[in-house]
Parts: C-alpha cells; structure tokens; sequence
C-alpha cells in the first residue's frame, strides 16, 4: 500500500493507494473511526463492492443509499434524496458519509456531507481511474445545472482516500480510458518526463495492466496533492488542474450530460487548449502533433461532431472561471509547461474551436 498526503494544516488527510483495500477492516478502523456511517453508491457500483465495504465497516452502524447511475442524476434533487436518508436515520454531526463510486458519487455524496448540519466527516472510496486520480482527492464537491457545469457545490476536503486499485478490473474500457484523460493532463501542465512515461506505455495502459495504473495513480495524486497543497481553494496555481476542463465542461453542459464522459470531454477540450496555444504562437506544431496522437493512441476524442463554435462558446462564457467578463484559460507554452491566462487572441479561441468542432 502507498500512502501520499494532502497536507492543509487541520485539514490534512491520506491518501491511500493498493489493492484490496475495500476488503482491509484495519484501514477503516485507522481511517474511518465514526460510529455512524452512510455509505452512498450507486446501482453499477454497489453491486460489486458494497458488501465488501459494510463487511470491513462492521461493527459499527452503516446504513446505505444507492443512486441511480450517470451524470444526468448529478443535480440538487438527488443531493436532496441523501439528506433524506441523514434525518430519516437520525444522523448526528459526529457521523461520516462514504462515497463508494466514481466522480458523481464522490461530487454527491461530499456535496451532502458540506451542507448537512452545516458539516460532517467525508470519506472518499473512489472505484473509477478517473476518481483515483483526480476528482476523489482536493476536496471539490457539487452538483451541475443545466446552465453549466458544477456550477453549484462547496469545497470540503475528505477524512481519507482509499482507493483499492482492484475495482479497476471491472471498469469498461470506455471508463477505463476516460480516466486516462485525466492522467494525460498531470503530464501536459508540470511533468514532461511522465508524458514521455505515457507515450512509452499506451499498450499496457489500456490493457489495465496493474503495476502501470499504480504508477499513474500515484503520480497522478502527488502532482495534486502538492498543488492543492499549495492553493486549496482555486485563487492560483491550482487552476492548472483546469487544463481542458472550460471546453470540455462546455462540451457536456452543450451535450445534455448524457453523450460525454467527463473524461472524454477533457480530452477534447485539451486538444482544443493545444491547438489554442499552438494557434498563439506558444506551443511548437511537434509538441501539438504529441498531444493528439498520444490522445488519439488512448482512443479518445480529438473532435468534436455537432457542436459550433457559438454553441461551445456560449456555455465557456458561464464557466467558474469567467472573472471580469473574461474566460480564464489554461494555455501551454510546451510539454509540462502549463500557465492561466485571461490574455488571448479572440481570433485564435475561436480557430481552436473551428479545429476541432463539427
């Protein structure tokens, strides 16, 4: 087991990556030390490791509430169905909700543990690459509107993250991938050397070979544990994190949250940050080239079929990280050189998007 830290003063957690964790009673009485829990999962995942997940639990009180499945269900009412659950069973401050599941599970069920009683303890149990890497560790938590992307949450940072890396084997490939979107970003905003690793290692990547992912994982969760380190809440360096995501959440928000994974909009939406920079004078053509073939080996998107410009912009513009009437961009100047910016050409935004839309 590999153990990382997220280092925020009193807020400070583990994170804790290896396999068979989720059948490891000792790691929930080190890490989950509350005697009431809810377990929220959904109806993919509770099926494969909620009893597993109640057995290491035992024995303290564990009540479960399973959501329906996918990023449509991602809103405030089904935020509301978790509350329910909180009163009806009589919950207390002193008790802790567990998210088993991936993004949206973990985006819910941290969302609901923020708000009720103004606050409980929160513990993330992510079973997707997507999650393990990026969206289960930095304490973002919310909901989406059909206006935008997550455009309604809180920031409430985890008790621990225990991600067992065998739930893995029963990802799709489709999952599997859209979770490698995610791992792709870490080597394009600070670390060419394990872009490079990445380039290197697409066959065993994607075949789900263990000891790779377990690399990737824990990379991947040290270049975020240090940033958010650094910048918990988003006033600086932690909106590199962004790369991708103000084209790729327009990408979902335009599509109905349905069409897209969120790691597959990432991806499309990093391309569309690349050929930006590349159309600013800032990113050489060869390190472009590098981008879309090692997004395209993953078999993820470059394009983007029945969308325009005006649409895509038109959701861009309600992003978080509009300030002043301007959208913030993450642009890059090369391979793991990845900078924000406010200061663009309309010109080339809109290029970008003419690139890779339609």
């Amino acid at each position: 087991m590999d153990t990382l830290n997220v280092d925020l003063d009193s807020r400070s957690y583990p994170i804790l990556i290896g396999p068979d964790l989720l059948r490891d009673p000792d790691v929930f009485r080190r890490h989950v030390d509350f005697r009431d829990i809810l377990i929220v999962s959904n109806t993919t995942v509770a099926p494969l490791y909620l009893s597993a997940l109640e057995e290491s639990l035992r024995p303290r009180r564990v009540v479960a509430t399973l959501l329906p499945d996918g990023e449509s269900h991602k809103t405030l009412s089904t935020v509301a169905r978790i509350e329910d659950v909180l009163i009806a069973n009589r919950f207390a401050r002193d008790c802790a909700v567990v998210a088993l599941g991936g993004g949206v599970v973990g985006d819910m069920a941290g969302f609901a543990a923020a708000i009720y009683q103004r606050g409980v303890a929160f513990v993330q149990v992510p079973t997707t690459l997507l999650a393990q890497v990026d969206s289960a560790v930095g304490g973002k938590t919310g909901v989406n509107h059909p206006g935008g992307k997550n455009l309604i949450g809180a920031f409430h940072q985890p008790e621990a993250v225990i991600a067992d890396t065998r739930t893995l084997a029963t990802l799709s490939a489709r999952e599997l991938r859209a979770g490698l979107a995610e791992v792709i970003k870490y080597g394009l905003i600070c670390d060419s050397v394990f872009f490079a690793w990445l380039e290197a290692n697409v066959e065993a990547l994607l075949a789900g070979d263990q000891a790779a992912l377990a690399r990737v994982i824990r990379r991947s969760c040290e270049i975020k544990a240090a940033i958010v380190g650094q910048d918990e809440r988003e006033h600086g360096e932690r909106a590199l994190l962004n790369l991708g995501h103000t084209f790729g959440h327009a990408i979902e928000s335009a599509t109905g949250y349905g069409q897209w994974l969120h790691g597959e909009a990432v991806a499309a939406g990093m391309v569309m940050a690349a050929r930006m920079s590349q159309e600013s004078g800032l990113l050489g053509a060869e390190d472009l080239e590098r981008i879309m073939r090692l997004t395209a080996r993953m078999d993820l998107p470059v394009r983007v079929p029945g969308l325009t410009p005006e649409v895509v912009l038109e959701h861009m513009r309600i992003d978080k990280k509009v300030q002043a009437g301007r959208i913030r961009l993450v642009l890059l100047r090369g391979i793991g050189a990845a900078f924000v910016t406010a200061e663009y050409d309309e010109g080339c935004l809109r290029r970008a998007l003419e690139s890779h839309l339609g």
